[in-house]
């Protein structure tokens, strides 16, 4: 407490990005026991179960490359990891920030722990429709596309209570 204002706890945030890892990892690891790569489950006519391996970021990027993306996508994450955090201490206060940033740590550090496991990220949600197929993601994945969608929100309400 300093000259008598509590600061708001950031440790709640994290506590939140944990339990998006614990999720991301239950669901990686049930896909890993019960699915062969490949393998893919008929969910409803625009939805899939199945076991993919992706080497690369999102949408595949660099997944073709000779193996060094493996760690530069690692460091990334873990960069951002340790970035995020450092945001989650100095602004715990602002809730759509806060929550948006613990969305990003939990599928960061999700998707980092699949690299440095098995050198690729698992992916398991297959959504298609007419013969397209977006490409399959992961709780992580999600997260981090929540929360990037969340931080635009985020900033375009912050300018405009700055007008």
């Amino acid at each position: 407490m300093a000259g008598g204002i509590a600061r708001p706890r950031w440790w709640p945030w994290l506590l939140l990005a944990a339990a998006i890892f614990v999720a991301d990892q239950w669901t990686k690891q049930w896909i890993l026991d019960h699915y062969q790569l490949g393998d893919a489950t008929v969910v409803t006519s625009f939805f899939n179960i199945v076991r993919a391996h992706n080497p690369g970021a999102a949408f595949s990027f660099l997944a073709g490359a000779s193996g060094w993306q493996r760690w530069f996508f690692t460091a990334i994450g873990v960069g951002a990891a340790v970035f995020i955090v450092w945001l989650l201490r100095a602004h715990a206060g602002q809730r759509l920030f806060s929550f948006a940033l613990t969305l990003i740590l939990g599928g960061a550090i999700g998707n980092v722990v699949d690299r440095l496991q098995h050198g690729y990220v698992v992916d398991f949600l297959d959504f298609h429709w007419a013969g397209w197929h977006f490409p399959a993601f992961n709780i992580a994945d999600s997260g981090i596309t929540v929360g990037a969608v969340l931080l635009i929100l985020d900033e375009l309400r912050r300018m405009r209570r700055g007008r």
